[in-house]
């Protein structure tokens, strides 16, 4: 998992970054000229599944409002040293998702990111049902026939965000920055598909019906399915899907 931090006190980065590798996040440090650039740029760098957490400065409000103006739908979190209700009110009506008091653990930080992040999928539940298959939000691996199915870090991460977009296709871009971000060193995309091939072969020898639940959307990417799902049954499975995720956004 990926975040963003910015931290302008020093003297807390060291400790602050220390915490967050520990938890298994990849820490992109950010300046405040990360958020004077122009929204484009800011758009492009901000993709849904990179969280924010932002040091309480002066600015932050800015910082938020400018995010979310550059059409940022990733989760961000303001870290504050003591409790301050006022402040904590103004941030979240800025378009902020959270507020917590530091210090940060990266147990409970990776924790509240998981459930902005499936709750902004649509899934208020910590896991969902699909055929044999449970699927878990929370970083455990997924169950199929009930036996879970152990994943690797990364082939995880791509799981992870098929499962927020259960029964919708996923683009391989997005499947992409899931794993590799904003990481400098990044690999061709064609490793996703390596990923993919491995994922499949692992559930398809733990499901009873020899399912590999990925299906591959020639030309648009992967989505997860459901053993013996129709055409017409997936449609009106990604349709159910959609309202929920409306029932559950009206209901914020």
């Amino acid at each position: 998992m990926h975040i963003f931090l910015f931290e302008p006190r020093t003297e807390r980065v060291a400790g602050l970054e220390a915490e967050l590798t520990k938890g298994g996040f990849t820490v992109v440090p950010v300046g405040a000229h990360f958020f004077a650039t122009d929204q484009t740029t800011l758009r492009a760098r901000s993709h849904d599944r990179t969280a924010f957490l932002l040091a309480d400065t002066p600015e932050v409000l800015a910082q938020v409002r400018q995010l979310r103006a550059a059409g940022c739908d990733a989760p961000i979190l303001v870290m504050r040293d003591m409790r301050n209700a006022r402040a904590t009110a103004e941030t979240l009506d800025a378009g902020a998702d959270d507020d917590l008091v530091i210090p940060v653990k990266s147990i409970e930080l990776k924790s509240r990111i998981n459930s902005i992040a499936r709750r902004a999928a649509g899934h208020a539940a910590e896991s969902v049902t699909l055929g044999e298959a449970v699927i878990y939000f929370d970083g455990r691996n997924p169950e199929i026939s009930g036996q879970p199915v152990p994943l690797s870090r990364r082939e995880y991460a791509i799981f992870h965000e098929l499962a927020l977009g259960a029964g919708r296709v996923v683009s391989k871009s997005a499947l992409y920055d899931a794993v590799y971000g904003m990481l400098e060193d990044r690999p061709f995309d064609k490793v996703i598909d390596v990923y993919i091939c491995k994922i499949r072969k692992k559930f398809s020898q733990a499901s009873d019906l020899a399912h590999p639940y990925i299906e591959t959307v020639h030309g648009r990417g992967y989505k997860l399915t459901e053993p013996g799902l129709t055409e017409a049954g997936a449609a009106e499975w990604s349709l159910r899907g959609s309202s929920e995720n409306s029932a559950v956004r009206a209901a914020r």
